[in-house]
Parts: C-alpha cells; structure tokens; sequence
C-alpha cells in the first residue's frame, strides 16, 4: 500500500512563503505522476498541481504564476513551493499519485496544515 507524508505547512502571513514536501513510500523515478491538492473547512478537496515524470507541471487558476511544483526522484519527494500566500490559500494540504488531475490511491496521508493570516 503507497502512503504518503506532508510537511512544511504552517502559520504565514499574507505574502509570505511556505514549502511543502511530500514523501511517498514507492520509488516515483520515472513511473509517477504527483499531484498536490488542498482541501479548506467546509470545502471539497480540490486539485492545485501535479508534475509528471517527466517533469512536465500543470497548476489549478488559482495558484498558477505563485505555486511550483517540483520533484526529487532520488528521494521519492515532491515539493510544493508557494509564494504570495493569500488568506484563502488557508487549507490542509494533501499529495497522491495522479493520473492527470485526479488521485489514483484511495488513501491519503494526514495532510500539513497552511494558515494564512490577513
């Protein structure tokens, strides 16, 4: 069973930084699409980047041209680099497998949290 861990999520103010690092219990090299998605209170999970083995990268309206995603293959992680954080970036975090935006294991990891303040 693939199992993932999220990091890096915290308190941040308006403008500012985070990094996110997803670690994934398989090798990724060369066979898996990563995608990160988001899920705020009282909203459904929704897709915000993925990166494909071949590292090409696609990203939600939402965070396009603040959010980059990125992978290390050697260490089975990605990252999520998100700059310009605005209050309604306020979310947990996840990371799966993907096939184009959507997520191919059932299971999920317990997620980083992001809190943007005003």
């Amino acid at each position: 069973q693939v199992h993932f861990v999220e990091s890096g999520g915290g308190l941040v103010q308006a403008g500012g930084s985070l990094r996110l690092s997803c670690l994934v219990s398989i090798p990724i090299f060369n066979t898996k699409a990563i995608g990160w998605y988001r899920q705020a209170p009282g909203k459904q999970r929704e897709y915000i980047a993925g990166i494909s083995s071949g590292g090409i990268t696609s990203y939600a309206d939402s965070v396009q041209g603040r959010f980059t995603i990125s992978r290390d293959n050697m260490k089975n992680t990605a990252y999520l680099q998100m700059s310009s954080l605005k209050p309604e970036d306020t979310a947990v975090y996840y990371c799966n497998v993907i096939f184009q935006t959507r997520p191919v294991v059932n299971s999920w990891g317990q997620g980083t949290q992001v809190t943007v303040s005003s």
